[in-house]
This record gives structure tokens, sequence and C-alpha cells, in this order.
């Protein structure tokens, strides 16, 4: 697939962007969310004989409801269907997820559908009497990118005004929470100084970003200097230059904006009336909420558990663990033996089970027994011994050396 359309997409916020009209391409864009009688502006496409329709799917829609506008025959979508689900299950279809449709101009019968599965993953279905699916792996270009900014009014605000990718910047707040009260530290004149990867897929028109490689928040001559590295044990991790991970290993409260409303300990229970013991804490959040991973870790339970619904449990080494219950929902693709890094998303606050109302019931669990997570002194996260750090300080020097080149070539 040649280029399609010119603009760039610098983020999953803007896929809109590729529903705007562009004169210069021979693209009918069709957006599923409005009106079908709309102006269609019809172009000439790379290929002379097909036109191309973009689709964006709207929520809850599925793919069988969008092929019947193409195909006519429930046998013929029902194969199409089939064959899609033995390379790429069509219940991951997500809101806004474009599709590609081409048809002959000259019988408009559909010949071709693109379904872009991942950011670098073309799913190319050709029709005919046979229908015949391949996964297509486009070729992608990593860019390192540096840059330097110093901040007036706010590490996101002062970001964007200097260019910063929204999501590195997002990235960058979320590395720097175990350190930073935000509100209370940071100064006019604070330094920035920022690496990450840029990544170009061909044929895609689309920038996404990926990791921080290197970051430094510079506070009155105070310096808070990060590297990526990945350890013997394969996590992605940041750590200072003397080998220490930056992070704690876990998390007291593993999502944003949560009120605490229940506490650690004996307690009436809201549905029963007993008194009970109350294994861990609640925090109120409203349903959908994200919720973080404590810490890195290996997801040991995911599904339902009685009166906890549903429910997530992650062994971070021999003593600790933690759990999550009343979710709504899990972060697609995680089940058991999922490895998690720190932060990331494992599910959403919900209330199923015994639950009075939308909140999160987290458990630290320590040598197999439930602690209060508000009290837990925390240890510090890993420290690289031995080859291990041999290995971090030669990758932290080219890491450096590279974002100094680029800053100042």
């Amino acid at each position: 697939m040649k280029k399609l359309v010119k603009k760039l997409i610098l983020n999953k916020e803007q896929t809109n962007t590729l529903l705007e009209t562009n004169t210069q391409n021979n693209i009918i864009v069709k957006d599923e969310n409005e009106n079908e009688n709309e102006n269609e502006n019809e172009n000439e496409n790379e290929n002379e004989n097909l036109l191309t329709t973009v689709v964006k799917v709207k929520q809850n829609q599925t793919f069988s409801n969008i092929l019947k506008k193409y195909i006519q025959s429930s046998d013929y979508s029902f194969k199409i269907i089939n064959e899609i689900n033995k390379k790429f299950n069509l219940k991951k279809l997500r809101a806004n997820q474009l599709i590609y449709f081409y048809q002959n101009k000259k019988d408009n019968k559909l010949e071709k559908i693109i379904i872009p599965i991942d950011s670098d993953i073309n799913l190319i279905i050709k029709l005919g009497e046979i229908v015949d699916v391949e996964k297509n792996i486009l070729n992608r270009t990593i860019e390192k990118k540096s840059q330097e900014y110093t901040i007036n009014d706010s590490i996101y605000n002062d970001g964007i005004k200097n260019n910063i990718p929204v999501n590195i910047l997002i990235k960058l707040i979320k590395l720097y929470s175990f350190d930073l009260d935000f509100q209370r530290d940071i100064r006019k004149e604070t330094k920035i100084s920022i690496s990450y990867d840029s990544i170009i897929i061909d044929n895609r028109d689309e920038i996404f970003f990926g990791d921080i490689n290197y970051a430094l928040i510079e506070i009155e001559g105070n310096k808070l200097e990060y590297f990526k590295f990945i350890t013997n044990d394969g996590y992605t991790d940041y750590f200072n230059r003397k080998g220490e991970n930056v992070k704690k290993s876990i998390l007291k409260t593993p999502l944003d904006g949560a009120k605490l409303s229940s506490g650690f300990g004996m307690r009436k229970h809201p549905i029963s009336g007993y008194n009970k013991m109350h294994r861990g804490v609640d925090f109120a959040a409203p349903s959908g909420t994200p919720i973080y991973a404590g810490g890195n870790g290996v997801i040991e339970f995911a599904g339902n558990n009685g009166g906890y619904g549903k429910y997530i449990r992650i062994r971070h080494n021999n003593e600790y663990k933690t759990a999550y219950a009343h979710l709504s929902g899990y972060k697609k693709g995680l089940g058991v033996g999922s490895r998690v890094n720190q932060g990331d998303v494992i599910g959403y606050v919900g209330s199923t089970g015994i639950s009075t109302g939308p909140h999160l019931h987290y458990e630290i669990i320590f040598q197999n027994k439930q602690i209060n997570p508000l009290k837990l002194k925390l240890p510090s996260g890993k420290i690289l011994k031995g080859q291990e750090l041999e290995r971090f300080v030669s990758e932290m020097k080219t890491i450096y050396a590279n974002h100094l080149n680029l800053l100042f070539e």
C-alpha cells in the first residue's frame, strides 16, 4: 500500500487528521460517525482501476456490520470473516480503527481490504473465489531525537511549546513522579533535557514515539538524571549513573486522582454489616479509570475471584505480590504469565463482585500475608551489580554521547 494520505499522524489522538480531505490523493474518506449523505471527495487512487474508501470504526461497531455495505452475500461475508479470524481476532477492532476498502471503479466490486492491526503490521485481504489473508510487516526506521527546554510555566505546557510530543511528555512526568512533587518542586528556569525514539513506518505516513532513552531535570543545580536500560531479566527500566533504579519497587497508590475510601484494618462491612478485617485499601474512582501495575512482575492470576469480582494478582519477587479487585475489565492482551512493568495499565476500575460502587480494592502481599500499603516502608528498587552494572555503564556512556551529539549537531 503506497502513500494514502500525506499528512502525518503524530499520535493516536490525531487519527482524525486522516479523515480530512486531501485533494492530492485519490481517496474517498468515509467517517462512519457522520451522515452518509454528506459530500465525499474522490480523487485518483494510485491504482487507476481501484477506488479507496477509508472507514473509521464506531464505538461497539463490528466488522460484519461494516462489511454489509460492500458485500451482499452473507455466505461470502462469513467466508471473509472466518479467514480473517484465522490471522487476527476481529473482536480486537477498536473504536477509531481505520479500515481501507478497495473497489473496482467499473463495477464497484470489492477487491481488497487492508486493516492496520499494529503500528507496523497490515492485514491484507485479497478477495476472489479464494479469500487470501496475509500479514505484511512494514519496514520501520528508528530515529533518535534530543531536545532541551527551560520551564517558565510547567513541564507539560512548556514541553508543548517546544514541540515535545504529548506522549513523551506523559512518559516523562510518570518517570519523575517517584522523586518530584510537580506542584511544589518545579520552579521557573528548571532545565529539561530529553532523548527519545521517533519511529517512522514505511508507507504508513505516521510517526510513532517509543521510549525515553535519557532524561534530565535540573532544579537550581540539583540534577535528576535517568538512563534507559534493559535488565538481565528482560525489564525495561531506568537507572541513575550509579546503577540505582530510580523507581521504588511497589506503588502505594496504583491509579491517578483516586480518593481513599476505606483503610486497612477492622471495619463494619458495608454490605454484610458484620465486623470484618479489611486486608487492603479501597480507592474510590470513576468506572473505567486505568489501574497501573504496582511494580515490575508477572501476572499469576487474572479472572473472577468470588467477592473480589474481576481480579488480578501480580508476583513481583519471592516476597512481594500485589492484588487488584472489583475491576470492570482487563487490559487487552494481558493474562496469566504476562510480564508487566511498573506503571503499565493492567485493568480498569469497576464494581464487580461484592461491591457498593466503583472503586479499586488494592492489596500488597508480603510473604503471603496482606499488609497495609499506606504504612509500607518501600524497599528501594534494583541496584545493578557485577557484569550487569558494567554493561549498564557502557550503554549509559553511549546514550549520553549520542544525546549530546544530537543536541549540538
